[in-house]
């Protein structure tokens, strides 16, 4: 499978980190935002609100500048043959959702099938971390999770399900507190074959 070269991957990475709208101009956007609320930017609780809100948002959708594939670039293959499933279950998320900006907090449960060699259990975990920190909907985060692993992995299947709480439809709108949203998306032989698809959902369900 053809990768982009890593010169030209961090040249996007560079290209994406110099934003077109300085650090200044994201504040002064944030003092703006401020007064349409009714408030005083410039009362002494406030002052320092805009730098704090721009370093914040830059942890929250630093995903935009970060390259999933790239993290599963290193695989081992000494795994004496092992060809089952891996799960990882309970992967904490924070995401926002694309429509109001608003938090999705929830968790995700993620499963591949080897092809010969396997990725460190920590690159999954960060797969999903660096899709969830970008605008998203659920539907499209579980997709984006489930292709990338199948596609860089090569593997026989994938499997990822997201069960987690928006808070645009419990704090606003509807305002069900208690209402979740779970996602499932597979690939491959959790697609084809019921039967890892069931063994999968009762692992998850433990």
């Amino acid at each position: 499978m053809y990768k982009i070269p890593m010169k030209i991957v961090k040249d996007i990475q560079k290209q994406q980190s110099t934003s077109k709208i300085s650090d200044k101009e994201a504040e002064e956007a944030i003092k703006t935002i401020l007064e349409w609320m009714g408030e005083d930017p410039n009362r002494e609780g406030l002052l320092e609100t805009p730098k704090r809100v721009i370093k914040a948002f830059k942890e929250y959708f630093k995903g935009y500048s970060q390259d999933p594939n790239l993290v599963l670039e290193k695989t081992f293959g000494d795994v004496e043959g092992y060809s089952d499933m891996v799960v990882q279950k309970n992967i904490s998320i924070q995401s926002h959702c694309e429509h109001h900006m608003a938090p999705i907090i929830g968790k995700a449960h993620v499963a591949y099938i080897p092809n010969q060699r396997v990725v460190g259990l920590s690159k999954i975990a960060r797969v999903v971390e660096i899709f969830s920190k970008r605008l998203q909907t659920q539907e499209r985060l579980t997709v984006q999770i489930a292709k990338t692993l199948m596609e860089s992995l090569d593997a026989k299947g994938v499997a990822v399900t997201i069960d987690s709480t928006h808070h645009c439809m419990t704090m606003r709108g509807i305002k069900k507190e208690q209402a979740t949203t779970v996602t499932n998306f597979y690939l491959g032989q959790f697609k084809d074959d019921l039967s890892y698809q069931n063994r999968y959902l009762r692992f998850i369900a433990k």
